[in-house]
């Protein structure tokens, strides 16, 4: 069965006949537009390893819908640059390249682990993912301000349960509170790439170095009510908006990209 991919109902936006910002230097839009396509697709990847594993019934639904809400994101925004490239379509970008290609942040290839981690990798990323989206609804490229917006009601929603559930399990038990300190000190090293500019982003008038201090107060709030530490002087990784990643990215690229690229060309 073939996909209809402009009647789908992930594809709420704005046609994509809406016309791109000519300002912009021609390939840094098509970058930009990868790169949150990346960042949403692998995050959504990695929250929905979740699935049938969370600690209750209620959790496990939501962890599972907000990976649906990701990925959502990423076909918004895969259709945008697969119009922009001409050449390509929204299965070929995601399924057919290779790592070095993916445009994504460190932060979202990072593994589970435990309930702990994945809840603070979606806290950490959300807490952006909104400050940018707010940014983004005003840019003046129409079809990127209006995936902005449309997402920004769930993102909202998201930043909310993973901040309520990082007080929950900071502030809970002996262990829990254990393994969300094991959880920082595995992930904020990768929160300072959020806040580096590419040449793509300054290209397309994205300032995420603007965002950096309503994120910073906005996370030392939630970790003073989960009694949790803000680290100081950390080492920050970078390279994922450049193609550079760790080694998990590989992994989940094997995973994902396995039907695709063993019947090529595949649909249903």
């Amino acid at each position: 069965m073939e996909k209809d991919f402009n009647n789908s109902a992930f594809s709420k936006v704005p046609p994509l006949e809406a016309r791109p910002d000519e300002s912009v230097g021609r390939g840094f839009r098509e970058a930009y537009t990868l790169h949150l396509a990346d960042t949403t697709l692998i995050l959504s990847q990695r929250n929905s390893e979740c699935c049938g594993h969370g600690p209750i019934l209620e959790q496990d639904i939501a962890i599972t819908n907000i990976s649906l809400d990701l990925i959502g994101q990423a076909r918004n925004f895969y259709q945008y640059v697969a119009l922009l490239i001409g050449n390509a379509d929204e299965d070929q970008l995601a399924y057919l390249r290779t790592e070095r290609e993916f445009k994504n942040l460190l932060l979202v290839e990072q593994p589970n682990i435990n309930w702990g981690q994945t809840i603070l990798r979606q806290y950490l990323f959300s807490q952006f993912q909104l400050l940018l989206y707010l940014q983004l609804q005003n840019h003046t490229d129409e079809q990127l301000a209006a995936i902005a917006t449309k997402a920004l009601k769930e993102t909202t929603y998201h930043l909310r349960w993973s901040s309520e559930w990082v007080i929950r399990l900071g502030d809970g038990t002996e262990e829990s509170h254990t393994k969300m300190l094991h959880a920082i000190d595995e992930l904020w090293r990768y929160t300072g790439e959020l806040f580096i500019p590419s040449a793509y982003e300054t290209a397309c008038g994205i300032d995420v170095a603007a965002l950096q201090e309503d994120w910073m107060q906005n996370v030392i709030q939630i970790f003073r009510e989960a009694t949790l530490p803000v680290p100081v002087n950390t080492f920050m990784q970078t390279g994922g908006k450049e193609g550079i990643h760790t080694e998990h990215l590989g992994y989940i690229l094997t995973e994902l990209q396995y039907l695709q690229r063993t019947y090529p060309g595949a649909k249903w």
